[in-house]
This record gives C-alpha cells, sequence and structure tokens, in this order.
C-alpha cells in the first residue's frame, strides 16, 4: 500500500482504491465470462522450527531513536516464522497479538507503509469505507494493563513524515503530555490517532514497548484489517523487531479468501541466503524514507528489451520516479509513461488474438483480449532486468487477470492517465503482490539488497 505519511508527493492511484477496482474488476470480467460463454463455442522453505531464545549481548544506550527501537528486542532466535494469509481484497495478512491480557487481531502486510497501526477504541470511525465501523475487530487499550500512552518526551515521539524530526512537548519544557496524535495520509484515504507504548506477543518472541498506532477515525480503506508496515523507518514492524532481514513467499489470493497459508519470516541472521538472487536496494530520497526502491535496468515484454527512460526507472532527489516494491499493492502501477511502453509492446505481441473491448469498459482495465475459439493462448512474460545482471520473470497468470476458464484476459496494473512523473512525485511502478506471487522474497535490511527465487508458496 503506497503510504503518503503526511505527505502530497503520492497523489497517484492509491492501494486503497486499486483494491476496491480490483474486487469490483474481477466481479465484471468473471460475470462477461459467464455471460458470453454461454453464446459462444468453447473450444523451501521447511515448516516452522522451534529454536531456543538467546539472549543478545547488551550494548553502550544510545539516543538514536532507530538504534533504541532496535534494542527493544533483546531476545532473539536466528528465525521466527508466522502464517500469511492471502484475501479477496489483495492483501495478505498476520496475526499478531497486544496487550495484557493479548488482543488479537489481523494486520495487513505492507511494504508500502511504515507505522504498525490497529483500529482502537470503542469510539473507532471509518467515513466512506467498504465496511462497517460497527463490525470491525478494534485493539481496545482500556482492557490491557500493560498500554499506556507514548510521551511527548519520549525519544520515539517523531513526525512519522520525518522520522529525524522529533515533535517533543511544543508547550513547554519540562511536563508529561503524550506524544501529538499522528496522520498518515494515502492518494485516497486517511487515518488518524496516538500512538500507544504495548506489549507484543509474536511466535515464540515477546516484545515489551512496542511502538502501537492507536486509529480512532479512518476514510476510504478497503479493508477492515490493521495495518503493519514494513517500510524503511523507525516506526516499521521489522525496525521494532530488530530483524536483519525479512522474507515471505505469497500464495495467491485466487479471488477468495483461502486459508492456505504460507509463511512470513524474520530473520536475525547475517549473510546471503543460499540460492537466492539479488538486487540493491537504492538509496531513498529524502523526502519518500518509506519505499523499497529497485535498482532495475530495464524491463521487457517476452524477450523484447522495452529501453525505459533512466529517469523512470530511479528516484530523483524529489521522489520523482523509481521502481517500488510493494506487499500491500494488488496488482502494480505504471505511472502513464511507463504504461503505454508496455501496452504498446502487448499490443504488439497479441496482435492475433481479439480484443475484448466490453471487458475494458466494464472493467477499466486495458487491453483486454478474447480467446474463444483458439486452442492455446501465449501471453509473453513482464521481466524486470536489475542492475545487479539477475532478471524476474512475472508470468502471465501473476500479472493479467484471467478468468477461471482462461477464455478472457485484461491487463490490470493501475494507471493514472495523467503525466504523473512530471506533475507528481511518486514511483514511476510498483511491484505489486501479485507480480510476486510463489517467489520467495527476502528483505536484506543489513546489506540493503532484496533476494528472491521462484518457487511454490
Amino acid at each position: 500500500m503506497v503510504c503518503a505519511s503526511e505527505l502530497s508527493y503520492t497523489a497517484m492511484a492509491s492501494s486503497p482504491t486499486s483494491l476496491l477496482l480490483y474486487v469490483f474488476s474481477i466481479s465484471c470480467l468473471l460475470f462477461l465470462a459467464s455471460s458470453s460463454s454461454s453464446s459462444s463455442t468453447k473450444d523451501h522453505r521447511p515448516g516452522t522450527i522451534v529454536i531456543p531464545l538467546t539472549r543478545t549481548p547488551k550494548s553502550k544506550q544510545s539516543r538514536e531513536p532507530s538504534e533504541y527501537l532496535q534494542r527493544l528486542a533483546s531476545m532473539s532466535s536466528p528465525r521466527l516464522k508466522t502464517s500469511l494469509f492471502p484475501h479477496s481484497y489483495g492483501g495478505h495478512s498476520i496475526t499478531l497479538s497486544f496487550g495484557t491480557p493479548p488482543q488479537k487481531l489481523s494486520f495487513l502486510v505492507d511494504t508500502g507503509s511504515h507505522v504498525v497501526a490497529a483500529p482502537c477504541t470503542t469510539e473507532y470511525t471509518c467515513t466512506n469505507c467498504s465496511f462497517s465501523a460497527d463490525n470491525v475487530r478494534i485493539f481496545n487499550p482500556e482492557l490491557s494493563s500493560s498500554s499506556k500512552p507514548l510521551g511527548c518526551k519520549s525519544p520515539k515521539c517523531v513526525d512519522t513524515n520525518s522520522p529525524d524530526v522529533p515533535r517533543g512537548c511544543p508547550d513547554c519544557t519540562n511536563c508529561s503530555h503524550a506524544c501529538p496524535p499522528y496522520t498518515l495520509q494515502y492518494a485516497s484515504g486517511a487515518s488518524t490517532g496516538f500512538f500507544l507504548s504495548e506489549t507484543l506477543y509474536f511466535p515464540h518472541k515477546t516484545v515489551h514497548n512496542f511502538l502501537l498506532g492507536c486509529t480512532t477515525a479512518a476514510a476510504r480503506e478497503p479493508s477492515s484489517d490493521a495495518i503493519a508496515g514494513f517500510g524503511r523507518t523507525l516506526f516499521s514492524f521489522p525496525t521494532q523487531m530488530g530483524v536483519n532481514k525479512f522474507a515471505y513467499c505469497l500464495n495467491s489470493h485466487d479471488y477468495d479468501d483461502t486459508r492456505n497459508s504460507s509463511k512470513l519470516v524474520l530473520d536475525y541472521n547475517e549473510g546471503a541466503t543460499k540460492g537466492l538472487s539479488y538486487v540493491p536496494l537504492l538509496q531513498n530520497p529524502p523526502i519518500a524514507p518509506i519505499y523499497f526502491y529497485l535498482g532495475v535496468e530495464d524491463i521487457m515484454i517476452g524477450n523484447r528489451f522495452l529501453r525505459i527512460p533512466r529517469e523512470h526507472l530511479a528516484p530523483g532527489s524529489d521522489a520523482r520516479g523509481g521502481v517500488i516494491i510493494d506487499s500491500g499493492y494488488a496488482y502494480g502501477y505504471m505511472t502513464i509513461q511507463v504504461y503505454k511502453i508496455v501496452t504498446h509492446e502487448l499490443k504488439r505481441q497479441m496482435s492475433k488474438y481479439r480484443r475484448f473491448y466490453e471487458g475494458e469498459d466494464q472493467t477499466g482495465y486495458s487491453p483486454c483480449y478474447n480467446f474463444t475459439g483458439h486452442k492455446s493462448i501465449e501471453i509473453p512474460n513482464l521481466v524486470y532486468q536489475f542492475t545487479s545482471g539477475a532478471s524476474m520473470v512475472v508470468p502471465a497468470k501473476n500479472y493479467f487477470l484471467l478468468d477461471d476458464e482462461m477464455t478472457f484476459a485484461c491487463f490490470p496494473l493501475d494507471t493514472d492517465g495523467t503525466k504523473t512523473l512530471e506533475a507528481t512525485p511518486g514511483p514511476s511502478v510498483i511491484l505489486g503482490n501479485s507480480q510476486q506471487v510463489n517467489y520467495y522474497i527476502e528483505f536484506d535490511l543489513k546489506n540493503e539488497r532484496l533476494g528472491f527465487q521462484q518457487q511454490t508458496c
């Protein structure tokens, strides 16, 4: 989920909107497939291993917020795992327990945002959301003996937009006020609340003084799940857990809420993981500290390089351009310039198939194709060629929206239809979670690189 976190620079197609359009488009496409078909002739990762916890050596106390948060995870095992569930709204979630006694909630795993926050208090409201706030499972701090508001004098009381900027106690120098409320602004949604210091109970690990956002009001949210931001700031879940790496292998959400889970891995080891190819994570622009930017040399359709202009593939100092990987975004996004280059080549290579204009009108996606009458079909792979020399091959089923009988298909990546790169700072390409299905993806935070390997999740 692309998150602006009090920024205005990501005013593009948002993840909440993407997920809602995704569900609506699936329904439209399946309905059209059903109606048209009636009038046409149809032709390694091992399981969880429990490892004894070992205490990490004590280090000299630091006043730096990032180091302070990392020390919260004073007990760590080399690897911790938990189940990761796909959902029909286009996301994947884990179950986390906060408070004393523990309150269990479902959290969207989102590498495109950076705050861990849950619907909170009995006064929680959500305006123009896809669900009723009355049915949302909330975290209630009044029921937790370990819950306490984050104080304004805490080193963790910093700006969610600029984590290096303390918010502090603006009205006094010697007081015990709470840290000022936060606001997280997405491209088409928003939430506000206050920070709590809480206890997290993770499988085989307990973390005290975990920074949890208590969201009291939200707008235009696609799911009632809480959000676990995995981005690159001190607020994020992996930073607070003190890990060197985290990894996941995503199952397809397949338009339903299957309970066939995969695994999220928190890894305290260092060094390369055997069998993975690596791509460098690029340095973030100062005004976009959240995202995981990938070093991409070019994009291919089939075996043809598209020669995407460099300004679209690498972020500028003003946060324009770049390719990010986002587990909270369903299929993905391309700014209009990249989208036109990619779809032009797609249309050229798939010119033997009949365009499905009715499907395009109903779903808003383009191009769409009707494969009725074809005994076999060929959709080229989408390939990311990285600066490291490695390449990530995205098969058609991961980046095309296909009906069950392989009769119709649409290219579902979002674009905003405007010259976003010139007008509004933000990534040019978002590699969404569907493109990552059946890949083991490792975020090596310590060595600033992304590892990947194709496998069955």
